[in-house]
């Protein structure tokens, strides 16, 4: 049995959740023990020093939030640059700007003015309209066609789309893509958040405040070390890890897409010329390039280092072993979820957050913003 000290918590896992969580804790006066099975802090957000440039281990992750609460937060903690995301999207060569809007409509079609664009648009819908006669769409492909046309549903979702969840989008459930934004004005910048941008030196100086004043372990493994005897160390459990496997999938396994990454070093300063390069087409087997230089280099900033980093990112399905991204919304997905929140619930002493434990996709603010909110 563990003799070590007593601690008020002990947090599985030290992404945004569990660091943010041990830094409300801290200053609430608690102990906390952090674990990570990982050999380094940080979750997703981990950040990897190569050729001098904060390379985005697990993809890249841009911070933006509408709260000003939870950015004046992040800040008081490490600045933030200015960086904006805007990706572009390749198709074949031919080069698109994302999110859909008058850049990418002049791409698309030689359109000039909102109304011409609006015009393109409105055809193409009515010509699927017609086809489903007033019925609801069924089907990825058809809700797709059906809020943005054929052109773009073509050129720019349907073979993307395929790839990130390995089947064909007539396999899809249409609530997948419930909306897909249009802006009829000249704006690249992909987020409609006021506040947004990269923390200056990598997201490692952001997690390294937040875990200021807990004790931190790392190649640590809850499930070998601690799960039968944690309650001997510490009162309450926060556990970030996969929900399904701290119960020991005994109703089954939740299904997850992951991805992967091929990462290597270029001998030119300036790569693609964007942080982020979407590929939409299936004769390209991964789905975007990221460029890291791109999140925190401006200017003549980018061309002083002489060498650049790029990750090609690859969707694949799930297996045991992997790191598991994203969950699937599906009807068997959900039902299983909520059999295991309702498990969760039940656990005494435990609280369950994040990504992995509650089966949902987050982005990185509301993870902040919910733990925030928490009372410790």
């Amino acid at each position: 049995m563990y003799k070590g000290p007593k601690y008020d918590f002990l947090i599985v896992g030290s992404g945004l959740f569990g660091a943010t969580f041990a830094y409300k804790a801290n200053q609430a006066g608690k102990s906390c023990l952090v674990i990570d099975k990982r050999p380094q802090l940080g979750g997703n957000v981990y950040c990897e020093k190569t050729e001098g440039i904060n390379v985005h281990k697990y993809g890249a992750h841009i911070f933006h939030t509408a709260n000003k609460a939870v950015w004046d937060f992040v800040n008081s903690l490490v600045p933030f640059n200015r960086y904006t995301n805007c990706p572009v999207a390749n198709f074949h060569g031919e080069l698109y700007n994302l999110p859909f809007n008058m850049n990418t409509f002049y791409q698309m079609w030689g359109v000039h003015t909102p109304e011409e664009a609006q015009a393109k648009i409105a055809e193409q819908r009515a010509t699927v309209s017609a086809k489903l006669d007033g019925s609801e769409p069924r089907n990825l492909e058809e809700q797709a066609l059906l809020l943005v046309g054929k052109d773009i549903y073509e050129k720019l979702i349907k073979e993307y789309t395929e790839k990130q969840w390995g089947r064909p989008c007539t396999e899809l459930p249409a609530f997948i893509i419930r909306r897909l934004p249009l802006r009829f004005v000249f704006d690249n910048n992909y987020f409609n958040d006021p506040y947004q941008g990269i923390p200056i030196g990598g997201y490692n100086l952001l997690i390294n405040k937040l875990l200021e004043g807990a004790e931190v372990k790392t190649n640590c493994d809850f499930f070998r070390e601690y799960k039968d005897s944690w309650r001997d160390l510490a009162d309450t459990l926060v556990y970030t890890g996969q929900l399904d496997e701290y119960f020991d999938f005994r109703l089954g396994r939740l299904d997850w897409r992951t991805v992967s990454f091929k990462t290597r070093i270029e001998d030119t300063p300036n790569y693609q010329g964007n942080a982020v390069v979407n590929y939409t087409s299936h004769d390209v087997p991964y789905t975007r390039v990221i460029e890291h230089k791109h999140f925190e280099s401006f200017g003549q900033a980018v061309y002083d280092n002489p060498k650049t980093v790029i990750s090609e990112e690859y969707s694949t399905e799930f297996q045991p072993g992997m790191e598991p991204y994203y969950p699937v919304n599906d009807d068997r997905n959900n039902s299983l979820a909520d059999q295991y929140r309702a498990l969760a619930a039940a656990e005494p002493n435990v609280l369950f957050g994040g990504r992995l434990a509650e089966y949902k996709y987050y982005d990185m603010a509301p993870v902040i913003e919910k733990v925030l909110n928490m009372k410790i």
